[in-house]
Parts: C-alpha cells; structure tokens; sequence
C-alpha cells in the first residue's frame, strides 16, 4: 500500500484534451510554491500518456498517477 499524497491543489480538468489540459495545468502550477503538490482529476483518454509527457518535459514530477488522478509536484526553480 503506498502513501496518501497530500495535495495543496485540486483540479478536476474532466475530458479537457491535452492542448487545453497542457496549458492549465503551466498556469496552474505557475501560481503554486515548488515543492507544493497539484491533484489533477482528468479523464480524458489520452491523459495516461499525455501527464506523464508533459511533467518529463516540464521537470515537475509526477508523483503518483492512476487515472483519473495524477499528483504533481511543483519543481523547484
């Protein structure tokens, strides 16, 4: 059994596609502190590969996912 993330944020995105969710979610994390944590809800079918991507690229880190949640932690600047 893994641990509970806290999240500092709580986004639910509902089928928002990857353009749209992509951006939200740079905006989103640009208001939070690093380290602090978003819980993303998203239910688009194209999340499971597209959050993990985008955090790759981003260098935020995906701290637990299992669709529709994602924890991402804001990464230091």
């Amino acid at each position: 059994m893994s641990a509970r993330i806290e999240a500092d944020e709580v986004w639910d995105a509902g089928d928002m596609g990857c353009g749209e969710l992509v951006l939200e979610l740079r905006n989103r994390l640009g208001r939070m502190q690093p380290g602090q944590v978003l819980c993303l809800i998203a239910r688009d079918p194209g999340a499971p590969s597209d959050v993990p991507a985008w955090c790759r690229l981003t260098g935020h880190t995906l701290a637990s996912e299992e669709h529709p949640v994602y924890h991402i932690r804001r990464k230091e600047t």
